[in-house]
């Protein structure tokens, strides 16, 4: 009977521990809800702070590795202008920066428009590797082993839930993806003690039966190292990573806990990120020097795991991929971060993008491994001979996809989500016109749900829109600005007509750099249309957004979108809605809506559409009365106008 007794209340444990996850999981759908219902400012219930560091001066971007002649590595330019090619032309690849060395020598640079070369870019799961090696140390120093149960690193911590259920979660586990843990990325809304909703979430299976991809045992890792040093993780790297590979610029952020993340939330430079690499690649040395064991480098590119096909063919090790080409890997991050290494050949290549795909089975790295997989290498000499008109073409391309959005009239044929420029426009003159045009006019937002902040990073960054209410032209001494006003704080940004412009966005005190764009044209009802474009340069997001003037300038549509965001999010939201544990507890708005219907609310969410009207110095009503009137004065200052053109 007792026997009978313990299992029953173990059962019922198990049940609150399951009930518990969901919860979680329910917060995230709700704050989802909150998106799709035009809630602004702080959802979730994670504590917001600033974090952010501001990048600082990028005028002059510091480089460590020399650069050459592809040729002089044994590799032709045009391979590697047939690369670049293909990586621009791909119609889910939006490139940011790519860095190809070989021997430590970088043999192609290309920064494309608008991202500039020097700036730090979100890694978002590159940095996975970066905490696995973290643990690396830990280990070789004696601080920790790969076998050390989970539960008893953090003893204080456990509660009667842990000591009757917990089974023999390593470190190892973590290491590998194979914790079965069910907490996960979408629980750290929830609350603001990610170890604790970890140590208490339940586990799916036997930890190290199954590969279940999650940052949050990475983010688990850097919570070890913090408890064995007493430092943050990124502290406890200075010393042993960063300063010997000459990383200065870096920033990661914390959890409310003030834990480094660990498995996001690092901002890199891309020449940094290749130091990364060629460490790596070289089993752990740098300029000589060991610093990171061989031994554990050799471990962690060795296959631990197997992944789902869809995430990546080739294996998992600690908190590194592997790559198709026997002996070479990846650190990877979603959306295009990656750092892929080849021993073999000594080349080491790294991307940074905006792409709409997550894990290795994407389009971007299948261009790569066209050029640098298993067939790479046959062609490999200790020099080639030099081709000066090879190379030539290979600068050539680069200036160009650096240049592709620097001219007015280049906005994309067919639509922004078409890859080919349009023909150039010679035109400059009258965009200039039409933002003298503009000048003074100031709009009152009818909705005000939408935030220059993409729903992407608002989510990543726990940093949420208050939406933008009021938004004015001015064109002043041949600069041409949009202010935009949200909630209580009005910020003017520049926008570049004759190239891209670099300016600061400050959303809740935390700063970010954007690249800005414009084009104004016609429409096929003679309206006038400004497009305009702004591209977080530090991250892999855009916003773009079309307006459309209406009324003798009284009325203005505004129509947003934002890259990547909208399958990715969709794709997560079926995944929430479609979890058995979780629709049970779905508000009742969720059950009686189909799937379809929830795309097409999401999908309105991340596109929507808002209509403004014209506001005067001085008017701050809002009222449809208001924009009456405004309308009306309007029409009289046409009419006069047009007396006086008379």
């Amino acid at each position: 009977m007792r026997k009978t007794g313990k299992t029953g209340k173990s059962n019922r444990m198990r049940q609150e521990a399951s009930y518990m996850a969901a919860k979680e999981q329910l917060t995230a759908m709700e704050m989802i809800w909150g998106f799709m219902s035009g809630t602004t400012g702080h959802m979730g219930k994670t504590d917001f702070a600033p974090q952010k560091e501001a990048f600082g001066d990028f005028a002059s971007p510091e480089t460590y590795f020399p650069r050459v002649v592809p040729e002089s590595e044994g590799i032709s330019s045009e391979k590697l202008t047939q690369m670049l090619r293909e990586l621009a032309a791909a119609r889910h690849t939006d490139m940011h920066h790519l860095l190809v060395l070989r021997n430590g020598h970088v043999i192609c640079e290309c920064n494309f428009a608008p991202y500039r070369s020097g700036i730090w870019h979100a890694t978002y799961s590159m940095c996975k590797s970066i905490t696995g090696m973290a643990a690396g140390f830990l280990i070789s120093e004696g601080k920790l082993s790969l076998d050390e149960n989970v539960y008893d690193i953090f003893e204080k911590r456990n509660g009667l839930l842990q000591k009757i259920l917990r089974p023999n979660l390593t470190v190892k586990h973590l290491l590998t993806m194979k914790s079965g843990v069910q907490f996960n990325e979408m629980g750290v809304v929830s609350g603001n003690d990610w170890v604790d909703s970890f140590l208490n979430a339940p586990v799916k299976g036997t930890p190290g039966e199954a590969f279940e991809y999650n940052s949050m045992n990475t983010y688990l890792l850097s919570a070890i190292i913090q408890e064995r040093t007493g430092m943050k993780m990124v502290d406890y790297l200075r010393p042993r990573l960063f300063e010997p590979l000459g990383i200065k610029k870096i920033f990661w952020e914390s959890c409310p806990a003030g834990i480094t993340k660990g498995g996001w939330g690092l901002f890199l430079c891309p020449e940094d990120a290749a130091k990364l690499g060629v460490m790596y690649v070289n089993g752990g040395k740098f300029e000589g020097k060991q610093i990171v064991p061989a031994e554990w480098v050799a471990a962690s590119t060795s296959v631990h795991a197997t992944p789902p096909e869809k995430m990546g063919k080739y294996g998992y090790g600690y908190q590194v991929w592997m790559e198709e080409r026997p002996g070479s890997f990846a650190f990877n991050g979603m959306l295009g971060q990656n750092v892929l290494g080849y021993p073999d050949t000594g080349v080491v290549i790294v991307t940074n993008a905006g792409s709409n795909e997550l894990f290795q089975t994407c389009e971007m790295l299948d261009i790569v491994r066209k050029y640098f997989g298993a067939e790479f290498g046959a062609e490999l000499k200790s020099g080639e001979a030099e081709s000066p008109m090879a190379y030539q073409k290979l600068v050539q391309t680069c200036r160009d996809l650096e240049g592709a959005k620097e001219t007015p009239g280049r906005i994309l044929r067919g639509g922004w989500k078409r890859r080919t420029p349009g023909p150039r426009n010679s035109g400059t003159p009258r965009q200039i016109d039409m933002a003298q045009l503009l000048h003074g006019k100031e709009y009152k937002m009818e909705d005000t749900h939408v935030g220059m902040f993409p729903l992407t990073l608002q989510v990543f960054h726990n940093n949420f829109s208050d939406g933008i209410r009021r938004i004015g032209f001015f064109y002043e001494k041949g600069r041409f600005f949009v202010e935009l006003t949200e909630g209580e704080k009005t910020q003017r940004i520049e926008i570049g007509l004759t190239g891209s412009k670099v300016v600061e966005w400050v959303e809740n005190e935390e700063s970010y750099l954007l690249g800005t764009t414009g084009q104004f044209a016609e429409n096929e009802d003679g309206e006038l249309v400004l497009k305009l474009e702004f591209a977080f340069l530090e991250e892999a997001a855009r916003r773009r957004v079309k307006i459309i003037f209406q009324r003798d300038f009284e009325r203005i549509r505004l129509e947003w979108n934002e890259t990547p965001g909208k399958d990715l999010i969709i794709e997560g939201l079926e995944s929430l809605v479609t979890d058995v544990a979780i629709a049970p507890l779905l508000p009742s708005r969720f059950r009686e809506r189909s799937l379809d219907m929830i795309h097409l609310l999401m999908a309105q969410t991340i596109e929507p559409m808002v209509e403004a009207h014209r506001v005067r110095p001085g008017e701050e009503t809002g009222t449809e009365e208001a924009a009456a009137e405004a309308e009306s004065a309007a029409a009289v200052e046409n009419a006069e106008n047009a007396e006086e053109t008379v």
